[in-house]
């Protein structure tokens, strides 16, 4: 992932969109998912990870994958090592979604650069684990990020929805241009609560990787738990409704 030549400002916010290359999926199964989760985690952090903190660390990780090879994943919580409470973060990560092909973040930047330094070792670091993996060579994100500054509270809680709702187009293809049509609000709701590989369960109280996220000034922003929660359903309304009013015009 090549270094980026704008400058992101430091204590401002920012989304971030990484993307595979020619949408390929880069995350396979759960246990792809798992490692890209605990990347975002160890990777934001200025200091280098030493080889014995790594050991510690992939043995915490392998741990917690093997406890959970019986139950349903979807609704434990996995507990990543204490150690890397030290870090010295390049970024505070306020929302993320993990899709097949891409991720989205909430980042505001703590350090200069902050964000090109963890965007490179997120990409470098779980691309080296995915190739390894699947015996391939080569780069498996695109070579360059997208990141948007966040202007003002209504594109942040816009923004908020957006990367919260992203999971809906798993089970509503297309749902962004034609609409939610084919599933109630509250069983869209249901499906975002039970969708394990985002922080919207730790925003509604959902205990699942609550050390990777600062969700404090995201909660205080949209009114909380419950105010965050509403928010989403008005954005789920809105897009069933879109659904309503194209069906009004079929041929």
């Amino acid at each position: 992932m090549s270094h980026r030549k704008e400058k992101f400002i430091t204590g401002d916010n920012y989304h971030a969109t990484i993307r595979a290359i020619d949408d390929n999926l880069v995350f396979k199964n759960t246990n792809d998912y798992f490692r890209g989760i605990f990347s975002i985690y160890e990777f934001n952090d200025t200091n280098p990870v030493t080889i014995q903190a790594k050991r510690k660390a992939r043995k915490a990780f392998k741990n917690s994958l093997m406890k959970l090879e019986k139950i349903d994943r979807r609704r434990t919580s996995i507990q990543l090592p204490e150690f890397a409470d030290k870090r010295d973060k390049f970024v505070d990560i306020l929302a993320f979604c993990f899709m097949p092909n891409h991720i989205h973040l909430l980042l505001k930047q703590l350090k200069d650069d902050g964000i090109s330094k963890f965007m490179q070792k997120v990409g470098g670091g779980y691309g080296k684990y995915f190739n390894t993996k699947y015996q391939r060579k080569g780069h498996v994100f695109q070579d360059s990020f997208n990141a948007v500054r966040i202007e003002n509270d209504n594109q942040l809680m816009a923004t908020v929805s957006y990367i919260f709702t992203n999971p809906i187009a798993l089970v509503e293809p297309g749902w962004k241009e034609l609409g939610i049509r084919n599933h109630t609000t509250e069983e869209v709701e249901n499906y975002l609560k039970e969708y394990k590989w985002s922080n919207f369960q730790d925003c509604i109280g959902i205990k699942n990787f609550p050390s990777v996220t600062e969700r404090e000034f995201l909660l205080t922003m949209m009114g909380g738990s419950e105010g965050l929660a509403t928010v989403m359903r008005d954005w789920i309304e809105h897009k069933k409704n879109i659904a309503q009013y194209k069906d009004l015009f079929l041929e």
